[in-house]
This record gives C-alpha cells, structure tokens and sequence, in this order.
C-alpha cells in the first residue's frame, strides 16, 4: 500500500513531537495525588530516587528528585502503598510519561494528617499555641524529657559539655514512641514541675517516621506542654519534622542538639571575648600608665626645690626694696626742689609787699564803687521822679482830686450805670478825699 504524502505541511521531529507532548501535559495537570504501590526503587549516586508506581492494572514511572527526598521521612522499599504528589509530565530524551514527585506518604497517611491538622487547629484557636515565654541562656537548671537510651540524650549532653558544662542537669527519662510514650511525658512534665529545680525543660527525641513521631501529636501532651509552669523547649526529629509538641512549647529547636546549643552559650567564644576584653583593658591601663607617667614626668620637670624659690624670692624682695629706696630719695629730691623753688619766690616777693598792694587795691576799688553807687543812686532818683508824674498823671486818685468820684456796691464791684442799683441798696462813694455811705433813693436813665 503507498504512503500518504503532503508536500505542504513539514513533518514534526521526535524531539518537537516529545516537548509539546510534555508541555501539554504539564499545563493540563496540576499537583495531583496518586495511590499505589512501590516497585524497582533505584537510589543512584545522585541523590535522587527512581521508582515505579503500580496498581493491579497498570504502573507508571516517578522520579523523586534529591532537593524533594530529604524530606521523605519513612524509608522507601519494594511493596510500600504509598500515596505520591506530583507533577504529570514526560522524559524527552526516552518519551516516557512519568510522574515527578513533590512528597511521598505512607497509604492511609492523609486521613490521619487531615485529622493532625483540625486538631492543630482546634488548640491554636483555643490559645494551646500562645506559648512564648524566654527561656534563660544558660538555665540554673535543665531538665531533659527524653529517652535514657536514645541518641538524643548523648547529642544535647554532648553539646551542654562542649559548650557550657556548668549547667546542672536532670535526666526524666520517658519512653518518645508508642502508646505509653505521651502519658510517660504529660508525668514527667509534672514531675519536673514540682521538682521545683529546673527553669527550663528540654522535650526531645532523634528523626523518625510519622508513626514513630506520633507521640508528640497527642492532645494531652500538648495541653501538658501549654499548661507547664516551667518554660519548655521542644525539639522532635529533625528540620523537617513539626509536631503539635512543637506548637504548644515556649520554644522550638530543629534537632536536639539545636536546642543544647540555643539553651547555652558557646563557652570557648566567650572564653575568647574575655580574652580580648582583658587584652583591651591591659592596653587601656598602660595606655593610662603612660600618659600619666608623661604628666608625672613634666610635673617634675617643672618642680623646683623649696630653697630656690625662696632664693628667687628674696631676690625679687631685694630687687623690690632697692626700687623703694630709689623712689624715696627720688621723692625727697623733688620736694626738696620744690621747697627751694617756693623759698626763692617768697624771698622775692614777701607777704608784706603782696598785702600793701592789696590794700591800694582795695582803696581804690572803694572810692570807685562809692562813686558808681552815688551815680547809680542819681540816675535811679530820676527815673523815679519821671515815672510818679506820669504815674500821677493817668492815676485815678487824681481824677478823683477833680471832683469826680466812685461808686460801689456791697459787694466791693465798681458801678458804672444807674440799673445796676436797686432802690434801697446801700453804696459807696469813694471821693478825693474820705469816702461816703449812701442809700439809694431813686433811679434815673439821665
């Protein structure tokens, strides 16, 4: 029979065919859940994990890739029922569709984490989770609830030496898995409370699987944990793992010997921090001694003994004293010329002479001022003559000399006009000579 050919449309490549294959696969399937059973589990050198799933029908491939199965607590082995979240997408190079895997769980494990996580959310509603009290670095006194066999005890003992071995320490050993292990805590838990040593309590055990771990999902133990009146650290499994104990404690650590290292400080470093504080503190004192030494050193550069000082004092009196000598014999030469000066003029010129001459003055000036006080005394004399004629001339007292006369009433108020009286008033009438009291009789406008 011939092949259908058709010049137009280009063939596809296996390699195109294959990517657009899987492209298409990856944008119709999200994150998918798939059930089954384990079977030629290969782990090669890379880390990563190869596997096939299978049913009674059916199988398909996975790869678990090594950043995804660090995380994959429970071991994987041939028979497993696992339950796998993946990716649904295809192996180019072989065009082999294949599932790649996020996480792995036991068959049967998602009821029982669905049931985990409303349990979770119950306490955290009703403030199981509220916890966060500070634990003290270092405690007075640790208490560690864990095994008495497990590796987790010797890891955190082991820490506590290295790091800081003068904590005390108080081992409540429990059993960490199985049914009696959660009631075993809830008492020891108890028991350390009322010990009445311990500040801090270190809940603990090594990595295991979900059901291994289980133990620290009990509600009991969690309200135990929320409820102690010492502070509590958990640290169950490892990074990966969290369980409610984790939740319900003060404080968390990803493994044991987290937490001996978060409970404790490193003492080697602070051996080293001292080192260097004492290291600093030698430098501050000779430091301190060297400065002090160069002030002690230019003190006694400028000290001098007490005996050359008093020298240099009476050196300086003395120099004081000739100054003072100088000084008076230069005053008592001053005044001496001065009193010879003063001598000389007074020789000169004696008191007698000086008051002779005072006395012709003083005659002199008498008959002088005698004359200016008589012609003084004339001209004045004058100007008052002149000044009572005129005075004389516009006087009243001389109108009144010529028969005319003034009238005032009671009051003392010259009157001018006939109104200005009333018939029987007295009046006044003031004349040249005397005066006259009078009653008025009539009045006339003429």
């Amino acid at each position: 029979m011939p092949l259908a050919t058709d010049p137009v449309t280009p063939a596809l490549s296996v390699r195109d065919l294959n990517r657009q294959a899987r492209q298409l696969l990856d944008r119709h399937f999200d994150l998918v859940w798939v059930e089954g059973e384990l079977s030629n589990v290969s782990r090669p050198a890379s880390g990563h994990v190869y596997f096939t799933l299978k049913d009674d029908h059916t199988q398909v491939r996975c790869a678990l890739f090594r950043n995804r199965a660090a995380f994959v607590r429970a071991p994987m082995t041939h028979g497993d029922a696992v339950r796998v979240q993946a990716r649904v997408s295809l192996f180019e190079p072989r065009g082999d569709y294949q599932l790649i895997v996020e996480a792995v769980q036991r068959a049967g494990e998602g009821a029982l984490l669905a049931a985990l996580e409303a349990l979770k959310q119950k306490l955290r509603d009703e403030g199981v989770f509220d916890n966060a009290r500070p634990l003290p670095c270092p405690p007075a006194h640790l208490g560690i609830i864990t095994s008495a066999t497990g590796a987790a005890l010797q890891d955190v003992l082991a820490v506590l030496r290295a790091r800081w071995p003068f904590t005390p320490v108080s081992v409540f050993p429990v059993p960490v898995q199985g049914q009696d292990a959660a009631p075993a805590m809830i008492r020891a838990l108890s028991l350390a409370a009322r010990d009445g040593r311990c500040d801090a309590l270190l809940l603990t055990r090594g990595g295991g699987s979900l059901e291994d771990l289980w133990a620290f999902n009990d509600e009991q133990l969690a309200r135990a944990i929320h409820a102690s009146p010492v502070p509590v650290m958990s640290a169950v499994g490892h990074e990966v793992d969290t369980t409610l104990a984790d939740f319900a404690a003060d404080a968390r650590a990803p493994t044991p010997s987290a937490a001996a290292e978060q409970l404790t400080p490193d003492a080697a470093a602070i051996r080293q921090q001292l080192a260097a504080l004492a290291r600093r503190l030698v430098r501050a004192m000779e430091h301190t001694l060297n400065e002090y030494g160069q002030r002690l050193d230019r003190a006694r550069l400028g000290l001098r003994h007490p005996g050359d000082r008093l020298a240099q004092d009476r050196r300086q009196l003395s120099q004081l004293e000739a100054r003072m000598q100088r000084a008076i014999h230069q005053q008592q030469r001053d005044a001496r010329r001065t009193l010879d000066t003063l001598d000389t003029r007074l020789t000169r010129q004696p008191p007698s002479r000086q008051l002779e001459q005072a006395r012709a003055l003083t005659q002199r000036l008498s008959g002088a001022l005698h004359e200016a006080m008589n012609r003084t005394l004339q001209q004045e004399t004058t100007r008052l003559d002149v000044a009572a004629r005129q005075l004389n001339a516009v006087s009243p007292l001389a109108t009144l000399s010529r028969g005319y006369a003034i009238t005032e009433n009671e009051q003392g108020h010259i009157i001018r006009q006939a109104q200005e009286t009333t018939p029987g008033e007295m009046i006044t009438v003031r004349l040249g000579e005397g005066r006259l009291r009078a009653e008025v009789k009539r009045r006339y406008k003429r």
